[in-house]
């Protein structure tokens, strides 16, 4: 099969075999997305070697179960053990013998077919257009921010950073009624968001000091910095950014005004595919542009210029 995958001497396109594993389903890819994780995976995070990969959907060729072959579907990226005492602990997303689609020992889904488990599959519903299903894994991430924290309709939120997660996390938070204003250093992408939303360059960003929840989705370790500047005493750092530039920064601050840091990453995938459904959320306005696989190279060129959210993959 075709596939774009990242090697010691960087990302190439070329032939190779599925990687297939003992009890797991084969799936077709139809249609993938590109990442920030991939663009810092290709830049050294996580010293991967693989297919890259991680946000798609696809359609069951092959499966343990039948009743699965031909639907299509999206999946969980974690692939957990199942048996550990983490997993027994209903946190299979911390499971220490996992595999991370396209992250972590296991081939992701830039390419014609992929692997994984039946429990990390989620059917799409027959409404969801495949362009809108491909954001369900990243929309979930947002959904996680929910899970870990409660968000009052009064709040004041900040989300630093409208690229690929930050547009889809202001846009969940919006739904709790809590003011939401976004920062972006590219006034494009704050052209994307929804009315009801607030704008604002870095620059302005002084004017929202004291928020009670600030959410760093900036991709780069300078976005931290200016969300400890941001949020109030006692208030709430969520951290989305993963990047393989650490960056430098004292938490004396956040001992001293007593931040709370959550670390947030993949999500439910459930309440992503329903308000896709219901059209609570739509992301399809987030694409930039469509490649084909063996275009692989220009995608991930495109996907790394600033005017650039949501770029697609297909095999």
């Amino acid at each position: 099969m075709r596939a774009l995958a990242l090697t010691p001497d960087g990302p190439v396109v070329r032939d190779q075999p599925l990687a297939t594993r003992t009890g797991e389903a084969t799936i077709r890819t139809v249609v993938a997305g590109v990442c920030a994780t991939d663009l810092e995976l290709v830049r050294g995070y996580m010293g991967f070697d693989g297919v890259l990969g991680h946000e798609w959907v696809g359609v069951v060729e092959d499966a343990p179960d039948p009743a699965w072959i031909g639907r299509r579907v999206v999946g969980d990226i974690n692939a957990a053990c199942g048996e550990c005492a983490t997993c027994a602990a209903g946190r299979p997303t911390h499971c220490p013998q996992r595999t991370v689609l396209g992250i972590q020992d296991r081939d992701g889904a830039f390419a014609e077919r992929l692997s994984l488990p039946l429990r990390n599959l989620h059917s799409v519903p027959e409404g969801v257009p495949d362009e809108a299903a491909v954001f369900v894994e990243p929309l979930a991430a947002a959904c996680e921010i929910l899970q870990q924290i409660h968000v009052r309709p009064t709040d004041r939120v900040v989300v630093l950073g409208v690229g690929r997660l930050g547009q889809l996390c202001a846009r969940v938070l919006a739904l709790t009624g809590a003011r939401v204003d976004a920062i972006s250093r590219n006034p494009g992408r704050l052209e994307l968001l929804p009315p009801g939303i607030g704008r604002g360059t870095l620059d302005e960003a002084d004017a929202l000091a004291g928020a009670d929840l600030v959410v760093d989705c900036t991709g780069n370790p300078e976005g931290l910095a200016l969300a400890t500047k941001l949020v109030r005493p006692r208030g709430t750092l969520v951290l989305k950014t993963t990047t393989h530039d650490l960056g430098t920064l004292s938490p004396i601050p956040w001992i001293l005004d007593e931040i709370t840091l959550v670390g947030s990453r993949c999500g439910p995938f459930a309440p992503a595919l329903r308000m896709l459904a219901s059209g609570t959320v739509d992301p399809t306005d987030l694409i930039s542009a469509e490649y084909a696989l063996d275009d692989g190279l220009a995608a991930l060129d495109r996907a790394a210029r600033r005017d650039t959210v949501k770029v697609l993959l297909r095999p």
